[in-house]
């Protein structure tokens, strides 16, 4: 028997669930053999590492559990294209007056190319953010505080990988090309906009997949380590700023990651819940 933590059931009903939808959609056969093939290979892996764990093998676990948060997004990729929305001229406006009526835009750009260089280096480095919490509260020490952390990572984060494929909706930047783009570009812009054209899936904006993986960062760390105010307030204002480069950058609609800080607040919801039943460990 492999001994499963609640994140890893998490982990493992959402590779299960993107293998049992996909049956709904037309895909080469081999494309629905690697689908199936992923919730027994991950089994595998815990398998052999349960069989020869050490104190290492079970870090090294945990962490390579983070590596598949891009391969689920991925896989995501072939379910649906996403399209125009009726929604998405209603979202649009929102966004101007934001970015326009309230001042947003002008707020960013006040200092010139400084403030938009690190909103778009925070939605860069995004992905790196899970790997340092992790790493974080193995040198503070609180191990046994890090499935409470995971379980609401995951949770937030695959709850809304789960719900692209059910609302197809184009991302601004490619609905309205040329559309309130940022007035300066930066270096670490370039490589956002080549890694969004080359490497991003195109079933759907909505939601943000950036945004849930940040807020739920965030919440995670607060269940985490509660009394670690200084940890888990700075992952909240960096979930903040990458929120704001998602609209800044034209990346998303503001709606889109508004529906990601839902799916992640009722992620912390969940896993509070279960943490004061002694569910999570």
């Amino acid at each position: 028997m492999i001994a499963l933590r609640a994140y890893e059931k998490v982990l493992l009903l959402f590779f299960c669930l993107v293998a049992a939808v996909s049956w709904r959609w037309t895909l080469p056969l081999d494309v629905h053999v690697r689908f199936m093939a992923m919730p027994p290979l991950i089994l595998a892996c815990w398998a052999v590492e349960k069989a020869n764990s050490r104190p290492w093998t079970r870090v090294a676990r945990e962490f390579l559990s983070l590596g598949l948060i891009v391969p689920g997004y991925w896989s995501l990729g072939l379910l649906s294209t996403a399209r125009f929305s009726p929604w998405q001229p209603i979202w649009v406006g929102w966004d101007q007056v934001l970015l326009y009526d309230l001042g947003m835009k002008a707020g960013v750009e006040q200092f010139g190319v400084v403030v938009p260089f690190v909103l778009e280096l925070l939605y860069l480095l995004l992905y790196a953010f899970p790997p340092a919490a992790l790493l974080t509260l193995n040198l503070i020490d609180e191990r046994s505080r890090i499935g409470r952390y995971l379980f609401i990572l995951f949770l937030g984060t695959f709850t809304a990988y789960l719900l692209l494929p059910v609302w197809p909706v184009s991302s601004p930047r490619l609905a309205y090309p040329g559309a309130d783009l940022p007035t300066f570009e930066s270096f670490p812009r370039s490589i956002n906009v080549w890694v969004l054209d080359h490497l991003d899936i195109l079933t759907s904006a909505f939601p943000s997949g950036h945004v849930a993986v940040a807020m739920s960062n965030a919440f995670g760390l607060l269940v985490a380590v509660p009394g670690r105010r200084r940890i888990w307030g700075t992952a909240f204002g960096v979930a903040g700023i990458v929120y704001a480069a998602t609209i800044y950058g034209r990346y998303h609609y503001a709606m889109d990651g508004l529906s990601s800080i839902v799916i992640a607040s009722v992620a912390w919801r969940v896993g509070a819940w279960f943490d004061a039943r002694g569910k999570l460990s």
